[in-house]
């Protein structure tokens, strides 16, 4: 079984990631189900394993060594953190499979809303195309990212997750390089025009999770 947990108001990165390490060794020992945690956090930035110090351009917000996989990214309202804590032990022990679900996951939840989320090789993460602007100068066409995916194996249990721009203020983006990809830039669901809410995305997970990671036996 799968526990889903929503906090309100904003939630403190560091108390989240001390909640998930209590929840992962539970889960481990067998204290605990699996658990879905939807959060929002305050303005920050976090730097995964493989951050270069060159790509924190500007310390705008407080910085968090993550511990997760990538690079830096943001966090902060409007944006939609779902922390993964699932068993891999019982689910596959292939952590390419299980992010390539993940994004599968988020594709998914998106085109609840009409918007067509890709995957790129090499890019962990969520894309969409951007026609509608100048392609880049030489000459591929635009995209920008809408979710970025970070994860953790702590005895083969997830944890940290995904972040997916709802309605953020897409500005905060400008002290860093997200994930280290400086040839495109970043989007929401609102900047692609779509009134859609932070619960709305929720009720689009929910109704996604079960058909990308179905209880094990």
């Amino acid at each position: 079984m799968v526990e889903w947990i929503t906090s309100t108001g904003l939630t403190g990165y560091e108390h989240a990631v001390d909640l998930m390490e209590a929840r992962v060794a539970d889960i481990h020992a067998g204290r605990a189900d699996e658990a879905i945690w939807l959060v929002e956090h305050p303005p920050l930035y976090t730097a995964g394993t493989s951050a270069d110090e060159k790509d924190l351009l500007t310390a705008r917000f407080p910085v968090y060594a993550a511990g997760r996989g990538g690079q830096y990214t943001y966090h902060g309202p409007g944006q939609r953190i779902v922390y993964v804590m699932l068993d891999l032990n019982r689910r596959g022990r292939d952590i390419r499979a299980f992010v390539a679900g993940l994004e599968r996951w988020v594709i998914g939840a998106l085109a609840e809303f009409g918007v067509t989320g890709e995957t790129r090789d090499g890019r962990v993460g969520v894309w969409v195309a951007r026609p509608e602007k100048p392609p880049l100068f030489d000459g591929t066409p635009r995209e920008d990212k809408i979710a970025a995916i970070g994860v953790k194996l702590r005895r083969w249990v997830s944890f940290h997750g995904i972040s997916i721009n709802v309605e953020p203020d897409l500005t905060h983006y400008d002290g860093i390089v997200p994930c280290g990809i400086s040839g495109h830039g970043v989007t929401s669901l609102v900047d692609l025009g779509l009134p859609v809410t932070i619960e709305d995305l929720d009720v689009a997970l929910r109704g996604n999770f079960a058909k990308n990671f179905p209880q094990p036996d």
